[in-house]
């Protein structure tokens, strides 16, 4: 019995094949209660990088998690509670969304050259309750990765940036258990 070969890159395809129309506009159209969630995604340098995709899932506001069918072919009215971001150039990506009830975050997938495995993590953009099993087991600084920041003197958009690897690096969840 031979070993199972390891996963082998894929790109970097993420920016012509994956991304659609309105991809990041998870929150219906003129909703009054939708937020915008921005930032950069940056390598172990500190460059961006610009062709990552990253997929959100979230709780609808009133923490229900059925989403929606359909996500790819969007009507602007219906909340899915999934969103696929491409990052620009610069490595900068913005999504419109609802804030998210019951689990005060969003569920985050990386995609990125270079990665031989799509890498997970979440985005707090709430407080979070003091009991979240995640956040008490990290040290402070590693805690604060993860942690949305709203911006100054605006009430609907937080910034969240993500670095791959290095000083600084975002946590990302382990999900090898299973493998």
């Amino acid at each position: 019995m031979l070993p199972p070969t390891p996963s082998q890159t894929i790109g970097p395809y993420y920016g012509t094949a994956l991304p659609f129309p309105r991809g990041g506009d998870a929150a219906p159209a003129g909703h009054p209660a939708a937020v915008a969630l921005h930032g950069h995604v940056r390598d172990g340098e500190g460059a961006p990088v610009p062709d990552a995709l990253l997929e959100f899932w979230q709780a609808a506001p009133d923490g229900s998690l059925t989403g929606a069918p359909g996500s790819l072919r969007r009507d602007g009215e219906t909340f899915t509670g999934w969103a696929r971001v491409p990052t620009d150039r610069d490595g900068h990506y913005v999504l419109r969304t609802l804030l998210p009830g019951g689990a005060p975050y969003l569920a985050l997938c990386v995609h990125a050259r270079g990665l031989n495995r799509h890498l997970f993590t979440r985005v707090y953009v709430t407080d979070p309750p003091p009991g979240d099993a995640l956040l008490a087991a990290l040290p402070a600084d590693r805690r604060a990765t993860l942690l949305a920041r709203p911006e100054a003197g605006r009430r609907d958009t937080y910034r969240f940036d993500v670095k791959l690897q290095g000083e600084g690096e975002t946590v990302f969840l382990d999900w090898s258990a299973g493998d």
